[in-house]
C-alpha cells in the first residue's frame, strides 16, 4: 500500500472515530487535528474536542461556534480573538453560564452576555466585571438560579 493510500485510510478511520466520539481527536496526528472536516465532525459530537484541535482550528469561527453550541465549556480552548467575539460568547454562555469564565474582559462587562450567563448559572456572577457584579438587576438574576446550590 502506498503512503498516500495509508494516509487516506488513516483519515477515514479518524473521521469515523471522531464522528462516534469527538474526543478521539486527542489521538489523531497533528496533521489530522488541523483537518477542518475532521475537527468539525469532532466538535459537533463533543465541543470539548476543541482542546485537541490545532491552533488554526481553534481560531476558526465556524469550528468554534459549533464547539460552543455543543458545549459552552469549549470557549476555554477558543483563540483569544474568538473569546472576544460576541456571537460566540453568547452561544457559549447560553449553553453553560460558567463559560463566562473564559470570555474576554470586554465580554465579561457586556450586560446582555452576563444576563444570559446568569439565567444558566448564577454562580457565574463571579466572572462578571466588577461593575456588573454590583448591578442590582444582574445580582437579582443570579440569585434564583444559585439559591439552594452548594
Amino acid at each position: 500500500m502506498s503512503k498516500y493510500a495509508k494516509n487516506v485510510v488513516t483519515r477515514e478511520i479518524v473521521l469515523a472515530a471522531v464522528t462516534k466520539n469527538g474526543r478521539a481527536l486527542e489521538h489523531a496526528s497533528a496533521e489530522l487535528q488541523a483537518d477542518r472536516e475532521i475537527v468539525l465532525a469532532a466538535v459537533t459530537k463533543n465541543g470539548g474536542a476543541l482542546e485537541y484541535a490545532s491552533a488554526e482550528m481553534q481560531a476558526d469561527r465556524e469550528i468554534v461556534l459549533a464547539a460552543v453550541t455543543e458545549s459552552g465549556w469549549a470557549l476555554e480552548y477558543a483563540s483569544a480573538e474568538l473569546q472576544a467575539d460576541r456571537e460566540i460568547v453568547l452561544a457559549a454562555v447560553t449553553k453553560n453560564g460558567w463559560a463566562l469564565k473564559y470570555a474576554s474582559a470586554e465580554m465579561q462587562a457586556d450586560r446582555e452576555i452576563v444576563l444570559a450567563a446568569m439565567t444558566k448559572n448564577g454562580w457565574a456572577l463571579k466572572f462578571a466585571s466588577p461593575e456588573l457584579q454590583a448591578d442590582r438587576e444582574i445580582v437579582l438574576a443570579a440569585v434564583p438560579i444559585s439559591r439552594g446550590r452548594s
